[in-house]
């Protein structure tokens, strides 16, 4: 049994990324954010989709095209392969659950 919101014994330097399950088909993270956003000038651009859902504070995701996603506590989406987004603003009690999947 896990707690996703127990972060003790976690780093707050960085984002921290923690597999929680995977095989050949999925792949279900946690992400705990300590409001770190993506470093500036990098985007994530995933082969796979990206369904993600934010369980605790506030984000702001920024896409390639330049829209931006607003997010709060219990909101979830989904990112299409290759869809380049970053993580613009968040803050530092961010903790997300992410699930890949082809």
């Amino acid at each position: 049994m896990k707690n996703l919101f127990d972060i003790t014994g976690l780093s707050t330097n960085a984002e921290q990324f923690e597999d929680l399950f995977s095989n050949n088909n999925i792949r279900i993270e946690r992400i705990v954010s300590f409001g770190h956003p993506t470093p500036e000038g990098e985007w994530y651009d995933q082969e796979d989709t990206e369904w993600v859902s934010l369980l605790k504070g506030t984000s702001t995701l920024l896409y390639a095209d330049g829209r931006k996603q607003e997010m709060v506590a219990g909101d979830a989406l989904l990112i299409p392969p290759h869809e380049k987004h970053r993580v613009e603003a968040v803050s530092e009690d961010a903790v997300w659950l992410a699930v890949f999947f082809s």
